[in-house]
This record gives structure tokens, sequence and C-alpha cells, in this order.
């Protein structure tokens, strides 16, 4: 956390672009598209790079941004500035503005934009190459003392990993990803960051209407997806994935001493056995996160899966309303794969497939170097049953890494709602009380949200939370009971842990509990306001209600903002959207 002072001081004094380091060790370190395997401004290489086909043997390939000769910058986010090594005032630097407006810039000919390849499995099923199909990756940036994030354009237009779309990205779910980036980072969940919002006035997209366009400058530690690594399996490409492998470890995680270890990764001496366990540690934590915040991504396909456990590319995604253990806000999920109760399954899922990704680099253990070095292996010439001991090996690793999920998923869930009631939950008792509370929640169709700021309250009586729970008419006597009956058993075991129901613990619980939810009717309201009214204002205004979610309260803004504390209109509760974006 910034302090107050240092903060007003990198709001006044400029960071330009040009004063950040930059790198492009993506394309330094991994294959390029044999197509395009240098960067190249001819005509013939530009329509190439624009032309949507099957890539091989790659990881990425080069492609600039479509530069648009009429851009507007909505909104930037003062935060994901100031934690890039940025300043506030670096809005006014012109480098940036060409960056982030995606024009062409002086950095490009140092450093030249890429889009990355990759493929995944949607709804349980392989879908093939896919990759970035309108997102393209412009450098990596390191300012001194920061972390080093890759900064990517989305929206920029047609890649090679296009297929069918056209490239674009449309206003409505462009201020759904900006917004919500930045709202979950202020909650403390892994996430993406968006830096920029920027919309594109003479170019609109066809989706189930025709819309207005936008772009978002996005940043993260690395856009490597568990997909990446399912492409290059599923196409029996060993050398991909060992290199995909190494650089992970050398350049996404810092080296091999950064990695999770135990006494028997040491003694096989398999690095790639600890980034498995690494990806799979930082995967049940992100789950952990969703969870407590109830939070659902939507569409948790391996292509959408991180492997630094961040939640990432923002499709139909949403915050519970009222709760719903099976709500899921994808309405193309018939069968609730990724509903809420579902996310830390599926997630798990996932990890099962890069597992299998891996399964040959983990399996040969210490003789890995060794095998990846045959060039009958790399180019899979060796006898039907070589490999028939490493796989088993390999299958048996990543089964104990599913109780390894299950035991880090345990505990960072149950970290993460002692915060949030305030107690803790070590022993099953004391877990009864978070489970018998979400039984009644789910019963009684309490929201979520609401219910757990409104436990910060220090008078904590079945009349102060059915007040801000439900209008009188709607609060019946079994509510009225179970409510008491749960209070009761609530102050109990907060006193036989020592706690007290009072000031104090009032305060620490506000500082876990948000008050403001970005919830999916607000962030319609937003888009219709943006796209009908022509009030952009409204962006910003939002933004900073996001980036305050425990501090903010209803009594601190204007009567406009003050309804979006407040539960959802009738009807705009457990919305659903589609992937169309």
């Amino acid at each position: 956390m910034i302090g107050s002072q240092s903060r007003r001081q990198a709001t006044r004094t400029m960071t330009t672009l040009a004063q950040i380091k930059k790198t492009h060790v993506f394309t330094t370190h991994l294959p390029p598209d044999p197509a395009l395997s240098r960067p190249d401004s001819s005509s013939a290489a530009t329509k190439l790079s624009r032309t949507p086909r099957m890539v091989k043997g790659a990881a990425f390939s080069f492609v600039k941004p479509v530069a648009e000769a009429k851009t507007e910058i909505l909104c930037w986010s003062d935060a994901c500035l100031l934690d890039l090594g940025l300043s506030t005032a670096s809005r006014d630097d012109p480098e940036l503005v060409k960056v982030v407006t995606g024009q062409e810039s002086t950095i490009y000919s140092e450093h030249h934009p890429w889009a990355q390849c990759y493929g995944g499995y949607q709804f349980g099923q392989w879908a093939g190459q896919l990759g970035d199909g309108r997102a393209i990756s412009l450098f990596e940036a390191q300012a001194s003392g920061k972390q080093r994030y890759e900064w990517q354009l989305k929206g920029a237009g047609m890649t090679p990993y296009s297929r069918f779309a056209d490239g674009n990205a449309v206003l409505r779910s462009s201020i759904r990803e900006f917004l919500v980036s930045e709202h979950l980072h202020a909650l403390g969940v892994p996430t993406t960051r968006a830096l920029a919002l920027v919309s594109l006035p003479d170019r609109s997209a066809l989706r189930e209407r025709i819309e207005p366009c936008a772009m978002v400058l996005r940043a993260a530690q690395t856009w490597l997806r568990f997909g990446t690594f399912d492409l290059a399996r599923r196409r029996g490409d060993r050398r991909l994935t060992k290199a995909l492998a190494d650089y992970s470890i050398e350049h996404v995680f810092g080296g091999e001493h950064n990695l999770i270890a135990s006494a028997q990764d040491r003694h096989q001496g398999n690095r790639y056995l600890r980034l498995y366990r690494e990806i799979v540690h930082r995967t049940a934590k992100l789950a952990s996160y969703m969870q407590a915040f109830g939070f659902m991504n939507g569409v948790l396909n391996t292509d959408n899966t991180s492997i630094f456990g961040l939640s990432m590319d923002y499709g139909p995604f949403a915050f519970m309303d009222t709760f719903d253990s099976s709500y899921t806000p994808n309405h193309d999920d018939g069968n609730l794969r990724y509903s809420y109760k579902m996310q830390p399954t599926i997630l798990w899922w996932n990890c099962l497939r890069l597992g299998e990704a891996l399964g040959e680099l983990m399996g040969a253990a210490d003789g890995v170097d060794k095998l990846f070095a045959e060039e009958a292996f790399l180019s899979r010439q060796e006898p039907p049953d070589a490999l028939d001991e490493i796989l088993t090996h390999a299958e048996k690793l990543i089964m104990e890494r599913a109780v390894e999920f299950k035991n880090t998923f345990s505990a960072e869930y149950k970290l993460r709602m002692s915060k949030k009631l305030g107690m803790q939950l070590d022993t099953d008792a004391d877990f009864a009380v978070l489970s018998d509370l979400l039984d009644i929640m789910e019963l009684h169709e309490l929201d979520f949200h609401i219910f757990f700021r409104a436990l910060s309250d220090e008078s904590l009586d079945v009349a102060s939370l059915t007040r801000k729970l439900k209008p009188s008419s709607d609060v019946s006597e079994q509510l009225r009971l179970d409510l008491e009956a749960w209070l009761q058993r609530y102050i109990a075991a907060n006193v036989r842990q020592g706690l007290s129901i009072d000031k104090k613990r009032s305060a620490l619980l506000r500082s876990h509990n948000q008050s403001f939810v970005l919830r999916g009717w607000i962030l319609d309201d937003i888009i219709r306001r943006v796209e009908k009214d022509k009030d952009c204002n409204i962006i910003p205004a939002v933004l900073d209600l996001a980036c305050r979610p425990f501090e903010v309260e209803a009594d601190d803004v204007s009567p406009d903002l003050r309804r979006f504390f407040m539960p959802p209109p009738k009807g705009s509760s457990g919305l659903q959207c589609s992937c169309s974006s």
C-alpha cells in the first residue's frame, strides 16, 4: 500500500514510459510462428499476420495493433498506473497515450508486439487451436522495485488466431473487464490488471446486435495459460512443451528456487514437478478467493486459466446476489459446469489437464534432461512401451497433487471465510457455523454480500439483520427463527474463542466484507448510460467505488451512486450473459 505522502508525490511527478525498463523476454526465449519468424513491416507480412490460420511449432506470432484514426480514452486506473511504476501525471505522457490507444510507437522498433498461440478445453471438450484472436502483447515493462508486467492491448485487431472472429472487443465487454479487473484487485483477489479503457468511435462490430468497439490496455505478470501447454501436448510437440515449461520456471516464477519445494521433490531432482506443484497451489488459492468473495468467472476453460494463479479473461462473470450455490452467470452453461459450487472442482479438472501436458517432464524424474535431449524421443520415434514407466510415475505424481489441491483450497478457504466471519474455523463445530449459515442464506434467498456486511454491525440481532436483508413484508417467521438460532451459535462460538461483539470486531469485519459490490445490474446500468446517454463520467465514478470496496459507504457518495449499495432492483438479481464480447 502506498502511503498518502508517497502517493501525492507519485501523482505530482511524471514518470514517463520511456523511463521504465522494457523487454521482450517472451519472444526472445520461445519459438516464433515459422511463417513470420522475424518482425516484418512489409504489406505481405502484415497481411499474413492478420490472416487466421493454423500455427504449429510456435508460441506466438508477430503482429502489430491496428491503428485507429479516432480514439478516446474513457478512463484510466490510477491504482494500476502506480503499480506499474508510473504516476497519475503519466496520463499526459504522449508515448504512453500512443501505446494505450494502439498507435504506432517508437517502442515497437525494438520491442515487437506479438499474439500468443494456445488451445484449450472449452466446457470439457477439446477446442483445438485458439490463441490471442484480438489481444496483442506489446512488451514487458518493469519499473524499479516493481514486478515485471506484460502489457497487452485487447480489441487491437485481427491476428493469426482470430479464427472466425473480427479481432474487435465491444464497448460493453470492455467496460465490464476494465472495472472488474480493478475491483478484484482492490478486494485482494489475484487478477490481471486494467490500465485504461479506450473507445473507438468509428469502429463497430456485430454480436447479438451491432455494437460500438473499444480496447482495454491490460497487464499481467504473464499471459501464459493452461491452454498454452494443452495445445503443445495435443500436437505431440515435446520441444515446445519443454520450452514453455523452462520459460515458465526461469522467466515467470524467477527460477527454480522460487518454486514450492518438498524433500521428495529435491530427492527426485525434478524441477517440472515443482513447477506443477507451484501452479496447483496458486490455482487452489485462487479458487478460495473466488468462493469467499462470491465471484464466478463464468467460463473457466483451460484457455482462461492462468499458470500464475490469476483470475483472467472476463466474459460472463458475476458476483453473487442472493446466495445460490448452483448459480452460473453464463446463460450458455446449461449443465452448470461453471456454477459457483463447481468452481473448485473445475479448476482442479483444469489442473489435471495441465498435469497431462507436463506428465512426461515430471515422470522422467532426474532423467528428464537426458531423455529430452534424444532426437528419437523428441521426434516421437521411441518404442511403443518405452514410456510406460514414466507415464505410470507421472500419473502417481498428478494424483498426489489432488490431495494437495484439496488441502490448499480447504486451508485457504477457511482462512478467507474466518476473516469474513471474524472467528476461527479450525474445528468441525466452528466450520459448521459457516456451512449452516450458507444453508440458511440459500434456503431463504438472502443476499450474500449484504449479509456479511451486516454481520459487522455492533448491534448484532435478528431485527437489525432482517432490516438490511429483506423488506419487512418478506421476512417470514421461519427466517426469524433460523437467524435467531444461528446468531446464538455464532455469538457462543465467538465467546468460546475469547472474542467480543464490540466496536473492534465491527471494524475488523468491515475490512474483510465489502460494502460496494460490482454487481451485474450495476454494470448493465453503466453500459446503458455510456451507450445510450453518452454519460462516460459514470465509469470513473464507479471505478472509484470499485477501488475502495471496504471503506466507501452509501452515505459517502452522491444520491446517483447511492443506489449501487442497495439490493438489486426487482428482476435484476442473478443476471446471466453470454460469452459474446
